[in-house]
């Protein structure tokens, strides 16, 4: 079906995606706010579902809420499985994510379109991917329903998860009705995906500072994530003698500012740093803090620089320790190395660019994604399209329509390419 913009869908992607999303907006902005598992994630799954279903899928729900539709092509055989994730920051824009779903699923529709016309190419089947929690914001930790898939993460475990509200990850996930009974696509050695692709905004500028339309990801950044427990000692903010305070919040601030003067310990661009979230107790204006949590993140293209980071940040926590009276305790740690993708991935992936027109290069990511949890199993592409000013989880994120149309392009051909055995063995 070739519509009026001279591509395939591409009208009736545009359309669909308008339509996605007002899920979840935020009034007078161009955002959302449809954080994992809440109404309005439970509303663009139903719609995600009936537009799936309407191109001949069947959805279905595992058991860690990641959402799939599945085409069958080839019966019997595995599938070619490709996605992102829906779910958003609490206001943020309405590309992270949403954006590979949606090329996903118009991919695997114009693939199944060129593979039923030739029936002899295909050897897997199709199937998209929307998955559970990636962005982490409500549950902790970020891409849960892949760390579940893959088994990295124990499924009791996130089920068992509370939000800051107390409610857990099964709880919120049978509110919405999406909650499924089991695994979708085998579990263990025995899981049914012949290889995964993943498409999204670049979240960073690079790519449209240099005139890249397509962006084949190469590697992910190494990174090195701590959760901090501050604890000092409450007392009154007004009478309590300075000399006698032992200010939990205090030496949390000082991590917060380490962190940030530890950028300037190394070459421009080759370290990012962050404290993404602080809770603090009892929260009172007129009590000094007796405890912080605090969650802080080191990332960076090099491992030494992380290995070097990490030691520097080590040093400042004994000396906060020892300066402001107060304990710091590492509730929590997660680190990788720089990590690659198969270079088979990326070569497959500048072979269809280089054939459709679209300019490409190589790029790392910074952030992580659902595929950096597949491609440890499975043969995996992971592709980018150019963000605005490199904006992300923010309101004002945006990718022109142009970008958007030329990335489904190129994952239709990728997922197509995967279909027809490319990546895995004969």
């Amino acid at each position: 079906m070739t519509d009026s913009l001279g591509a395939p869908n591409d009208a009736s992607f545009l359309a669909d995606w308008a339509t996605h999303s007002a899920f979840g907006a935020v009034p007078n902005t161009n955002g959302v706010d449809r954080q994992a598992g809440s109404a309005a994630d439970g509303a663009q799954r139903k719609w995600f579902e009936q537009l799936l279903t309407s191109r001949g899928f069947t959805v279905l729900r595992d058991e860690i809420g990641n959402q799939f539709g599945l085409l069958e092509l080839v019966p019997g055989a595995p599938y070619v499985l490709t996605g992102s994730h829906m779910d958003s920051q609490p206001t943020a824009g309405r590309f992270d994510g949403a954006y590979g779903v949606m090329a996903s699923a118009y991919a695997c529709f114009r693939a199944a379109d060129a593979l039923r016309a030739d029936p002899a190419a295909a050897r897997y089947n199709l199937a998209v991917v929307n998955w559970f929690n990636e962005e982490g914001s409500r549950f902790k930790p970020s891409m849960m329903g892949s760390s579940v898939f893959t088994g990295k993460l124990p499924l009791e475990t996130a089920l068992a998860t509370p939000d800051p509200q107390g409610a857990t990850v099964a709880e919120a996930l049978s509110a919405i009705d999406e909650l499924g009974a089991g695994p979708v696509l085998g579990s263990g050695t025995d899981r049914r995906v012949a290889s995964y692709a993943e498409i999204h905004v670049q979240q960073g500028r690079s790519m449209e500072e240099d005139g890249v339309t397509i962006g084949l990801v190469n590697a992910t950044w190494a990174a090195h994530k701590f959760e901090f427990r501050v604890s000092g000692e409450q007392a009154h903010s007004g009478a309590a003698l300075m000399a006698d305070r032992r200010d939990a919040l205090l030496g949390a601030a000082r991590l917060v500012v380490a962190a940030r003067e530890l950028v300037d310990e190394f070459e421009t661009g080759q370290l990012h740093t962050a404290c993404g979230e602080l809770n603090v107790y009892p929260n009172s204006p007129v009590v000094v803090a007796s405890e912080v949590q605090l969650l802080l993140d080191l990332r960076s293209p090099s491992s030494e620089v992380i290995r070097a980071a990490h030691a520097s940040l080590m040093a400042t926590v004994e000396r906060v320790q020892r300066e402001d009276r107060v304990t710091i305790e590492i509730v929590a740690e997660h680190a990788w190395d720089q990590n690659p993708y198969q270079e088979e991935g990326v070569e497959l992936a500048r072979a269809v660019a280089e054939e459709l027109g679209l300019t490409h290069d190589r790029v790392m990511t910074v952030a992580g994604h659902d595929s950096t949890n597949m491609k440890d199993q499975v043969p995996t592409v992971m592709l980018f399209v150019p963000s605005v000013a490199g904006v992300s989880h923010n309101l004002e994120e945006f990718t022109r329509d142009d970008d958007l149309l030329a990335g489904i392009a190129h994952l239709s051909g990728v997922v197509a390419q995967l279909a027809s055995g490319a990546l895995t063995a004969e």
